[in-house]
């Protein structure tokens, strides 16, 4: 399996998230400005983070950028998982 995959991660993510605001959200909306999301889900999502793409979020990775939009996000996953051989399945 090749390096992890930028559609693949983002759509991952899209369907992590979309329940929780009640419906598709673009890849640049910034779900935590709009109301959309609060902290406690925000810790949900480092949760999921950490398990479905087998990284560790560190303390210094928590700053809220890192996980305001779909794509902010994906870009995080992807530097965490560079040069790994593919997403866990």
């Amino acid at each position: 399996m090749g390096a992890p995959d930028r559609p693949a991660v983002a759509r991952e993510l899209h369907d992590f998230i979309a329940p929780a605001v009640s419906g598709p959200i673009g890849p640049d909306e910034d779900y935590f400005a709009l109301g959309l999301l609060n902290s406690l889900f925000a810790i949900e999502l480092v949760v999921f983070v950490e398990r479905r793409f087998d990284i560790e979020v560190e303390v210094a990775d928590l700053d809220l950028d890192h996980f305001r939009t779909i794509s902010r996000l994906t870009d995080f996953v992807l530097a965490k998982t560079a040069g790994r051989t593919g997403i866990p399945a």
